[in-house]
């Protein structure tokens, strides 16, 4: 048996495995005072990094539940307002009905006029002041409209037997923004599509066959557009079929997005669009014949023909406001549907996060006791190991 005295390998190898036990001793307690198994890359590469992805995509889904209930927030206070100009719609409507009656004087035709003036009046104050965090909801300021520069439908004329049928308007309230619609026709069967991302959306509609005077809406609920259509007063029939192939080959296109936009996610898409459309005196009615234009002054039911006038108009005007409360329910189910799903989502992210990322502090408990033992011992064998060169000492001795 050697004895040295210089280098105490005994010594060394204790020491060594003792600044071992410590490094593992210190990561055992950063995790039981993080909590977490992860606490540096180093700790676990991989996991780290799905972690964080899982991370980001829980707070962006958290905050996609947070966009969505400030959205049914700005729903409800549109739809509040809504409300009230339904009322008003049927009072004017009630006016209406009364003005048709012969039995009233000129004077009596004058204060219903007055009436229906104020009423008029309130319509565009209510839009005008229906705002959430400052933004108009009811003047058409969110709203998609039609870019007449990109577009040709608008133009579109079809004449048949000396009458004439043209688009006297066109709605775009509900279509996309920035989006390019066109028409193609095989006999009176109207079909508009729009191609995006590779996706096509196409929906068809029959043309009826116009008369003098007569007016036809084309429909295209799936892609939220209205083809208004108008006959001339000649008495001259302007077939369907006329009237689709006039049509066929001119596009409809969107303005950039001005509509309201909820991001109820958490990634780029993830969004609830609604156009807000204009409620104002000017916009609801029927076309041409607005609320605003009937209802220009006190005279507005001076005869019982302005008084139907205003009859139909006002009944164009409640299918309107229908219309657009309708949307905005929708909408508003829509985002309640999105918040219950994100709800889940974030829920059993947060458990795969959890998985990864987060400590077993029971099993972290066990190995914390036995490194402090291995500690211990360690301490008691690095002492032994120290005092072991001391055994030379006697050989000194005489």
């Amino acid at each position: 048996m050697s004895l040295q005295i210089n280098t105490n390998v005994a010594a060394m190898n204790a020491q060594r495995n003792l600044a071992a036990t410590n490094r593992k001793l210190g990561g055992l307690f950063e995790k039981l005072s993080s909590g977490q198994r992860v606490n540096r890359a180093a700790d676990d590469a991989a996991g780290l990094a799905i972690s964080e992805k899982m991370r980001a995509q829980i707070r962006g889904m958290r905050q996609g539940q947070r966009n969505a209930q400030d959205g049914i927030s700005m729903l409800q206070t549109a739809e509040g307002a809504l409300g009230e100009v339904h009322s008003i719609l049927q009072r004017i409507r009630e006016l209406a009905v009364q003005a048709g009656n012969t039995t009233l004087s000129a004077s009596d035709r004058q204060a219903i006029g007055e009436e229906m003036l104020a009423l008029r009046s309130e319509l565009d104050n209510i839009a005008n002041r229906t705002r959430f965090n400052g933004q108009q909801l009811l003047t058409g300021a969110l709203a998609v409209t039609l870019d007449t520069a990109g577009s040709s439908m608008d133009t579109v004329t079809a004449t048949q037997g000396g009458a004439t049928v043209a688009v006297s308007s066109i709605d775009v309230s509900g279509a996309e923004a920035s989006t390019n619609y066109t028409a193609t026709a095989a006999g009176a069967v109207v079909t508009l599509e729009t191609t995006a991302n590779g996706f096509t959306r196409a929906e068809t509609f029959t043309v009826q066959d116009m008369g003098a005077n007569a007016t036809q809406a084309l429909v295209f609920n799936q892609l939220g557009v209205t083809i208004n259509l108008t006959h001339d007063a000649n008495a001259g029939n302007v077939t369907g079929a006329t009237i689709a192939a006039a049509i066929a080959g001119d596009n409809i296109q969107t303005t950039a997005s001005s509509s309201a936009i909820f991001r109820v996610g958490a990634e780029v898409g993830d969004d609830v669009a609604l156009s807000f459309q204009d409620m104002r005196a000017s916009a609801l009615g029927t076309p041409a014949a607005e609320i605003s234009v009937l209802v220009a002054n006190n005279n507005a039911v001076s005869t019982s023909a302005a008084a139907d006038a205003i009859l139909q108009s006002a009944d164009a005007a409640i299918e309107q406001v229908s219309t657009f409360r309708a949307q905005l329910g929708a909408a508003q189910n829509q985002m309640e549907t999105a918040i219950n799903s994100l709800a889940v989502s974030v829920e059993n992210l947060s458990a795969s996060e959890s998985r990864i990322r987060d400590a077993d502090i029971a099993q972290v408990s066990s190995e914390l006791i036995s490194r402090q033992i291995m500690q211990q011992a360690g301490v008691a064998v690095l002492s032994q190991a120290n005092t072991a060169p001391q055994a030379v000492l006697q050989l000194l001795q005489q």
